[in-house]
């Protein structure tokens, strides 16, 4: 039971976080809404071991969305502060 209880805070957690960092999508993409989508397609999840593949992915595209906030982040300094080339 601890380790259910364990698991549904862990997915809370990234699901609130995923959603403050969807914040600065484009409303054109509809991040909140397929988040959303996504969490209840495994809601009805109980075993662990998928409750636990499910997260991973969520992990993963939390890395995934921070890095592209980089790369947006890069590009924009980078056409800001042009370099001595050409």
């Amino acid at each position: 039971m601890a380790a259910r209880s364990s698991q549904r805070l862990r997915a809370l957690a990234l699901y609130k976080e995923l959603h403050r960092l969807g914040r600065e999508f484009e409303p054109s993409y509809d991040f909140h809404g397929k988040l959303r989508r996504l969490f209840e397609k495994n809601r009805h999840l109980t075993d662990e071991g998928e409750i636990e593949k499910a997260i991973q992915f969520g992990e993963y595209i939390k890395h995934e969305t921070l890095a592209l906030y980089s790369l947006r982040k890069y590009r924009h300094l980078r056409r800001m502060y042009p370099s001595g080339r050409g």
